[in-house]
């Protein structure tokens, strides 16, 4: 773990760390807008499920306010021109999530374990990455996105082996070792996900 802190720690003495802090800026402003609002990052995060995240936020400019009223035939038909590998399943997704769309503010104020948990039973293309990844881009601070980049990531360190598959039990162990980590950093696991992210990557998207 050690040398992975002390990436982390070399990180933040670097620019990464002002785009960090700028970037959890923007998701807590979101955080504060109405609910339609807000139903348009949950469709963000569910067009990125398995899907490149650049290409998802394109798509998401491309169609914004389509997302709250968009039956799901032209959903479809908006995804395949816009190149979106499942634009089928995405447009089913959406399309039944759309009931959510004036309501999302009363679920937020819930615990945030508890709004997660929600989504994931409640919001069809959202599970526990997916809910997380929604949760911080509107300012939750202590969830965890575990995507294969992390996974990878941890493996590459010796601090997790890599799992055959990535069940709910699975899911809360690791996210229990990235709390450890983000603690020894002294950083949110929302900012300790980009500073990762950007290590594996080199980029800071959202």
């Amino acid at each position: 773990m050690r040398v992975l802190l002390d990436s982390i720690e070399e990180l933040k003495n670097t620019d990464i760390s002002k785009k960090v802090d700028n970037r959890i800026e923007e998701f807590k402003k979101l955080g504060t807008k109405n609910s339609k609002e807000i139903f348009k990052e949950l469709c963000f995060c569910i067009l990125t499920a398995n899907f490149n995240a650049e290409r998802g936020i394109s798509i998401q400019q491309a169609i914004d306010e389509g997302f709250l009223n968009y039956s799901e035939k032209r959903l479809q038909k908006e995804l395949k021109k816009l190149g979106h590998r499942f634009p089928n399943t995405r447009a089913k997704f959406i399309s039944e999530a759309q009931k959510h769309k004036n309501n999302l503010k009363k679920i937020l104020n819930k615990p945030e374990q508890e709004v997660r948990e929600w989504i994931a039973e409640n919001v069809k293309g959202l599970g526990y990455k997916e809910a997380s990844h929604f949760l911080r881009n509107i300012g939750f601070q202590n969830l965890a996105i575990i995507d294969f980049h992390i996974i990878d990531l941890l493996v590459k360190h010796g601090l997790i082996e890599e799992p055959k598959t990535l069940t709910k039990k699975k899911y809360l162990e690791i996210e229990n070792l990235l709390k450890k980590i983000a603690e020894k950093s002294g950083l949110t696991l929302a900012e300790l996900d980009l500073y990762l992210w950007f290590a594996e990557t080199g980029k800071i998207l959202k």
